[in-house]
């Protein structure tokens, strides 16, 4: 543990990705194979399963710590982590317990059985054997949501540098189905069986959003456009009778998604597809929105009332592997007529389609293209270079999304509530509301898009002019209007409203705008009748 949290103090106390990636690389050489592979693990969110409540470790703390449970609770948002305030907090350790990182998670994973009399004795007694910085690290390992500023592009490029294994290839070890459990670093790192594991995806080739003009990208000719689909961005694996799904999130989900089982009847073993898994309304034959999927995601068992009421198809963007050849390296151009003519003759029933290509004959057709997406359930074209290889994670130049603007709404904030942390000073919080008549109704809650000045500046106003508390919570007059931007609408029974919006955020201050020219309920309501 020592040697593991001396590195979370190096990748924790700079900024610079080379002195990161170097810290990471050492330790690779140097410590234990088992060390190694759960750090692999926790930087890849293969954390182990929490066994013990945050509200436990809060109350044991404070205990601890000889204060009352509400002084702890006011210093955690100060703070902004659990973890760290526990560190802080706690007295100085009066013994010392060796072991290692791969020891305390075995120990840990050991509590799963036992009483709360034995897991409070065995995290005391942890406690007042670790130093602070792996007091922290201990606390993480029991809540999770490691925040080390490590990409998985850098870990595996330290992972390059230690081992000599080229980073592409390690990129594609490290995806699938995998837990320190299961595999050894020497079977994962140094020596894989590339039919160990037959459901691993590939990396996924990810986009940036368009910046500049899109006529900056050079002759239209040269470029595919489709639909950006909102759905589920996922890889369907046929491989030797199997059947898989994974999300890009590196989610196994083929459970839950059993009617793609028939696909496999009509699809060479050896192909794996990248596309997008939608709610398809068959009868309108469009996708149904996010929120009809969305109950989906979390199940490992779809009952059958929620198959009938929104049934998946996979829309179909690009081919991976065919026959059991690897075929990312060929330009997209002959992937994509390859994928086609797989497609080609399949029964129309079948839960797969060809994501259909938007074609124009210069940028200006595209545009008009793109200003219509939302007319069909989508949220702007993507545009992909016809000549690019298919290429792991996000680079410039190959892929581009051309999203629609954001839908806007003007809301009245009502409520506000300090944030954590580095903002834990300031009031940045908001729930907005719309008008309904003399009432004002509230919607949304965003907390971002503002500058730091902004923020300064509505804090300050926030503390004059509180008109009620409820807790964090503070209510504010009814003065200030912001204009919010989204990027979709959906019905939802726990809303007042009965509306909740997509990826919420302050576009502006409208400091030009009276409350009485915010937005109406029944201007919500439009918008979700034409959007929803």
């Amino acid at each position: 543990m020592k040697d593991f949290a001396a590195l979370f103090t190096a990748l924790d106390q700079t900024t610079r990705t080379s002195v990161k990636t170097a810290a990471l690389a050492e330790y690779f050489r140097t410590a234990p194979e088992d060390d190694r592979l759960w750090t692999v693990a926790l930087l890849s969110g293969r954390r182990p399963r929490r066994v013990i409540t945050t509200t436990r470790l809060r109350e044991w703390a404070a205990e601890r710590a000889d204060i009352p449970l509400w002084l702890f609770e006011a210093c955690y948002p100060v703070v902004g982590d659990l973890s760290e305030t526990i560190a802080l907090v706690l007295p100085q350790p009066t013994d010392r317990i060796e072991r290692s990182l791969t020891g305390w998670i075995t120990a840990l994973r050991a509590l799963d059985t036992a009483d709360e009399a034995a897991r409070k004795s065995f995290v005391l007694s942890a406690w007042d054997g670790l130093e602070p910085t792996e007091r922290f690290v201990f606390n993480k390992l029991i809540t999770g949501g490691w925040r080390m500023g490590v990409s998985a592009k850098l870990t595996t490029r330290a992972l390059a540098q230690a081992t000599g294994i080229a980073e592409a290839d390690l990129i594609h070890r490290l995806m699938g189905d995998w837990t320190p459990e299961r595999v050894s670093w020497a079977s994962l790192i140094e020596a894989p069986d590339p039919t160990a594991d037959l459901s691993r995806p590939y990396p996924f080739s990810l986009a940036y959003q368009l910046e500049d003009a899109p006529d900056t990208l050079g002759p239209v000719a040269d470029w595919l456009a489709e639909h950006k689909w909102d759905g589920i961005r996922g890889q369907l694996i046929l491989r030797a009778g199997t059947r898989h799904l994974w999300s890009r999130g590196e989610d196994l989900m083929t459970e839950r998604f059993p009617e793609l089982a028939p696909l496999t009847d009509f699809l060479p073993q050896g192909t794996v597809i990248d596309g997008e898994v939608l709610a398809w309304d068959h009868a309108a034959d469009r996708p149904l929105g996010f929120s009809s999927l969305q109950p989906r995601i979390g199940r490992k068992s779809v009952p059958k009332k929620l198959l009938t009421e929104a049934p998946v198809i996979v829309m179909a963007y690009d081919l991976l592997e065919w026959q059991g050849n690897d075929i990312r390296a060929r330009p997209l151009s002959e992937r994509r007529a390859t994928l086609a003519a797989a497609l080609d003759g399949l029964p129309p029933t079948l839960p797969l389609r060809l994501s259909p290509l938007v074609a124009a004959q210069d940028w200006a057709g595209l545009a008009t293209a793109r200003a219509q997406a939302r007319d069909i359930g989508a949220e702007g074209l993507m545009l992909k270079r016809l000549a690019a290889p298919y290429r792991a994670g996000r680079r410039k130049g190959d892929w581009w999304k051309w999203k629609l603007d954001p839908l806007t709404i003007d809301a009245v904030m009502i409520y506000a509530q300090a944030g954590s942390g580095r903002r834990a000073t300031l009031y940045t919080d908001f729930t907005f509301a719309v008008r309904d008549g003399d009432r004002l109704v509230p919607f949304t809650k965003a907390y971002s898009g503002l500058t730091d000045a902004e923020f300064r500046e509505i804090t300050a106003w926030v503390r004059k002019n509180t008109t009620e508390r409820f807790g964090p919570v503070r209510g504010v007059r009814p003065e200030h209007v912001f204009e919010i931007a989204f990027e979709g609408i959906q019905a939802s029974p726990r809303h007042k409203s009965g509306v909740a919006l997509r990826f919420p955020r302050m576009a502006r201050w409208r400091r030009d705008k009276p409350v009485a020219e915010a937005n109406t309920l029944d201007d919500l309501k439009a918008m979700l009748a034409r959007y929803g």
